[in-house]
């Protein structure tokens, strides 16, 4: 029984950082389509797409 004593209780497990549940929006990174699009005209070299270049 000696053993028993070396083992973390449950409330202890429960309470470690890796065990806890995420906090719904904390981490959040999606954003909307006008965040997005307003990010891009503020842009200081006036917007233009990379892609279209040649």
């Amino acid at each position: 029984m000696a053993n028993k004593q070396k083992r973390a209780s449950k409330a202890e497990v429960q309470s470690t950082e890796l065990n806890k549940l995420p906090v719904p929006g904390r981490d959040d990174t999606e954003f909307s389509a006008e965040d997005a699009a307003q990010a891009f005209r503020n842009q200081p070299n006036g917007g233009g797409s990379a892609g279209n270049r040649q």
